[in-house]
């Protein structure tokens, strides 16, 4: 393998272009700091495509791991979309004029009972995946979803069915915060912003899936009608349960717990056989052990110093994401296209072109991530996603002959724009922005944070929109307008634009206390350590 940097000085002399062979990185393999400088010339130097060609192993790994989240996406998605389905609301609601209804509180309960798992989830899968590593973690919460599936498969009762979307909450947990741990720890900086965008996709796919689940059983005039698209869910445990016995543990976990040649033999799994990984494992042992000498590994930490910053930021985004109104256009849409005047059936396609104009946006995403950033992406986002809101809000104070469909239509735009923005974006952030040894408690931090804001959301708009009710309709288009407005005016102080930056450089810029919304811009003063050699 050769390479050449410019600068370097590795001979002693002064030059201008050193070609580094093998040779030379394994005589200053033990160099920490020429492993840290070469690693991040040689990754910045890389492209998209040489990265998917040279290491397709690496690429389906990290994948492999973000799209657990279509577990996550489907239970997501399914929850607000069983309401649409007459049967369930039979067996789990009372009567109502002429048919039935699922009480406001039990509504609540139902969809707010997940995010409870989540929340305990994230914590507890954060504790296992520090302690036992990423693939026992994903195992385990994989283990916690399968039970849930089947409790709610054989639930007769409300009671029942919610201690199983309890459970089943508890796995997902553990889906939401390992993903974007292990995509980013085994990700080249080129990769990274795509591969932790991947698990929005693998929540989109979920959400796709869920409402062509509803609408295939959605007719059936029994319980299968529901308890199918539950069973659907099974699919993907065995996926997981299926590839998890071949998959590789993150050489960054593998290294914190001193096994340097599990390290090492993950590393080649990784990047392939024909690779030299000696220069990439010295950095990711120089990357760790500064860590670890700057701060211990605890949860106290998340919110000390420069930490406390990151910690923000990393859960910042997905409030970003509620505060919009993620649970009302993505959990409610079929349900809230009934209650505007559409059949059952114009309900079913829209909700499925919801999600399947949300998957086209994922992908847009990935073409855009490395190029405008993610800050410009993000605030962007969040002013389109707000005005949109604004817009079905007026819809419904004014109505025309075709309100009805054009906020309907708003909806599905309102879905396009957040996953090419802040749905995938927000994953990313999250993979980059907390400190490397602190990355798994982050991440929970951030699931739980998620589950919280989910808590609220999946109780206060079923209040919002159910007749018996508010019956606010489109009106609740202003309430997360109102707070789109606020959640961009603190994102265009607080949201960075890390993109081309090694996880040195951005430790780095966090400790000079380099304001987030300038680091884009920020000369780290690389190129100046390059004439120590």
């Amino acid at each position: 393998m050769e390479k050449e940097i410019e600068h370097a000085n590795v001979e002693g002399t002064v030059t201008t272009v050193e070609t580094v062979t093998r040779m030379h990185i394994q005589r200053f393999q033990m160099d920490g700091k020429f492993a840290l400088i070469y690693d991040s010339v040689f990754e910045n130097e890389q492209t998209v495509w040489q990265v998917i060609r040279s290491h397709p192993a690496l690429v389906w790994w990290a994948f492999f791991f973000s799209v657990s989240a279509i577990g996550w996406g489907f239970d997501a998605q399914v929850n607000g979309n069983a309401l649409s389905i007459p049967a369930f609301r039979q067996d789990f609601g009372e009567k109502f004029d002429n048919g039935y209804v699922v009480p406001a509180s039990w509504l609540g309960a139902f969809n707010s009972i997940s995010s409870v798992g989540q929340f305990f989830g994230g914590f507890l899968c954060s504790t296992i995946a520090d302690r036992v590593g990423r693939k026992l973690g994903l195992g385990v919460g994989v283990l916690i979803s399968c039970g849930g599936i089947l409790g709610e498969l054989f639930s007769t009762t409300r009671e029942g069915f919610l201690v199983s979307k309890l459970i089943l909450g508890v796995g997902l947990g553990f889906y939401l915060t390992i993903g974007p741990l292990y995509s980013s720890e085994v990700s080249p900086v080129v990769l990274r912003g795509i591969t932790t965008a991947g698990v929005n996709l693998g929540i989109v796919i979920g959400q796709m899936l869920s409402n062509a689940a509803i609408k295939g059983f959605g007719d059936r005039s029994d319980r299968w009608a529901y308890r199918g698209p539950f069973a659907i869910q099974l699919f993907f445990v065995a996926f997981l349960a299926a590839g998890l016995p071949f998959a590789v543990e993150s050489p960054w976990y593998l290294v914190r717990k001193n096994q340097t040649n599990a390290a090492r033999h993950a590393l080649q799994r990784l990047y392939g056989r024909d690779t030299d990984v000696s220069t990439k494992l010295v950095a990711i042992q120089m990357t760790v052990a500064a860590d670890v000498a700057a701060q211990e590994i605890k949860w106290i930490n998340t919110v000390r110093g420069a930490n406390l910053l990151r910690t923000c930021i990393s859960c910042g985004v997905f409030v970003c994401q509620h505060l919009v109104g993620i649970i009302f256009v993505l959990g409610f849409s079929t349900y809230f296209f009934q209650l505007a005047g559409l059949s059952t059936d114009k309900s079913f396609d829209l909700g499925v072109g919801v999600t399947g104009c949300g998957a086209v946006g994922t992908m847009i995403s990935w073409t855009i991530v490395n190029r405008l950033g993610r800050r410009l992406i993000f605030n962007v986002g969040m002013v389109v996603l707000t005005i949109i809101n604004l817009l079905i809000g007026v819809l419904d104070v004014v109505p025309t002959n075709g309100a009805a469909w054009a906020q309907a239509a708003l909806t599905v735009v309102w879905a396009f724009f957040y996953q090419v923005s802040i749905g995938a974006v927000a994953f990313v952030l999250l993979g980059e922005i907390s400190s490397p040894n602190l990355r798994a408690k982050t991440a929970a931090l951030a699931t739980a944070t998620q589950s919280v804001f989910g808590i609220v959301m999946n109780i206060v708009v079923p209040y919002m929109v159910n007749p018996d009710e508010a019956n606010m309709k489109g009106k609740v288009g202003f309430v997360f307008g109102g707070l789109g407005v606020l959640a961009t005016l603190l994102c265009f102080l607080y949201i960075p634009d890390v993109k081309r930056r090694t996880y040195e450089e951005i430790d780095m810029m966090f400790e000079r206390r380099v304001p987030p919304r300038k680091m884009g811009s920020y000369v780290t003063g690389r190129e100046d350590d390059l004439t120590d050699f």
